[in-house]
């Protein structure tokens, strides 16, 4: 069941807002829940690429081995690994 929220917003905003709504042939309430169920949707997605990311990392074999730069390698003038294209 939906719930009612109470929102302070500045009088301009809510001015230009209603326009809007009013333009899209919809309401400035329904503007801010689609609005707030995108938002939710995405931060969602967003945690689920994070926790497969994660998972992959963890259950990789891959190995990246230890190699650091050394202070030859980086002042040599060459192009770094990273820098090549």
């Amino acid at each position: 069941m939906p719930k009612n929220i109470t929102l302070a917003i500045d009088e301009d905003l809510l001015d230009k807002a209603r326009v809007l709504a009013a333009m899209r042939r919809t309401s400035v309430n329904e503007m801010v829940r689609e609005y707030l169920k995108k938002l939710v949707e995405q931060e969602a997605q967003f945690d689920e690429v994070t926790e497969e990311l994660l998972r992959l990392s963890r259950e990789s074999t891959a190995r990246m081995g230890e190699w650091r730069p050394t202070h030859e390698g980086t002042h040599s003038g060459e192009p770094h690994r990273d820098r090549q294209r």
